[in-house]
C-alpha cells in the first residue's frame, strides 16, 4: 500500500499478483523491495512444492494402510486427519470405549458435580490439540453441507445446529467422528450411512 498497489486478500490472488508486480517495470517499486518481494515469492513457491510432496507421501502411506482407508470413509475425515489419527493412536485397543478416545482428544464436556448432581460444561480441550483441530475443521465442513442431504445423520446435525448453534454442532460432529473412528478401527469395518 506504500507504493499505491493494493492486492485483494487471499493466498491464491497473491500468488497470481506478485509475478505481475515483479514484471511491471513501470510501477513505483524500489529495486530493494523488488528483490525482497522476489525472495518472498520464491519461498512461497518452495513451500507449495514441499506441501505437495508431503501430501503425495501421505497419500501413498494412506493407500497402503487399511485403517487409513477405513477412516477416509467417514464424512469430514480427510487425508491429514486419517493419517494423524493413525499415527497418534497407534494401538486402538488402548482405548476401552469410544468416549475414552474422544476424551483423550479433548472433545467431551467437562463435568462438575456437587451433591451428586453432575453438570456438563464446555469441551475439556485437554488432549491432542492438533487432532482436535483437524476433527473440528472436518466437522465444520460436514455441518456446512448438512442441509443438502436428508439422511438421519444430517438431520441430527440440522437439529443440533438449530438448537445450539453452528460452533457447538461442529464440535458435536467432531466428537461423533472420533467415536465412529474408534468403532471402525476396533471392528475393522468401513463406515456406511444408514437410512440414506
Amino acid at each position: 500500500m506504500e507504493y499505491g498497489i493494493v492486492i485483494p486478500q487471499g493466498i491464491s490472488t497473491l500468488r497470481k499478483a506478485i509475478p505481475d508486480l515483479l514484471e511491471d517495470a513501470e510501477n513505483t517499486l524500489s529495486s530493494y523491495f523488488r528483490e525482497l518481494l522476489r525472495e518472498l515469492y520464491d519461498e512461497i513457491v518452495h513451500f507449495d512444492e514441499r506441501i505437495e510432496t508431503i501430501e503425495l507421501k501421505l497419500k501413498v502411506i494412506s493407500e497402503q494402510n487399511e485403517d487409513c482407508q477405513r477412516l477416509l470413509t467417514i464424512p469430514g475425515v480427510g487425508l491429514l486427519t486419517a493419517t494423524a489419527l493413525i499415527a497418534a493412536i497407534g494401538d486402538i485397543s488402548v482405548f476401552k470405549s469410544e468416549r475414552e478416545l474422544a476424551a483423550w482428544i479433548g472433545l467431551v464436556p467437562r463435568q462438575h458435580s456437587t451433591g451428586g448432581k453432575p453438570t456438563l460444561l464446555g469441551i475439556s480441550k485437554r488432549g491432542d490439540t492438533y487432532l482436535r483441530t483437524l476433527l473440528i475443521h472436518g466437522g465444520r465442513s460436514v455441518v456446512r453441507v448438512a442441509h443438502k442431504h436428508q439422511d438421519k445423520r444430517n438431520q441430527w446435525i440440522g437439529e443440533i445446529k438449530k438448537r445450539r448453534g453452528e460452533n457447538i454442532s461442529n464440535v458435536a460432529v467432531a466428537n461423533k467422528n472420533a467415536r465412529i473412528a474408534w468403532a471402525l478401527l476396533t471392528k475393522k469395518e468401513d463406515y456406511c450411512v444408514i437410512g440414506a
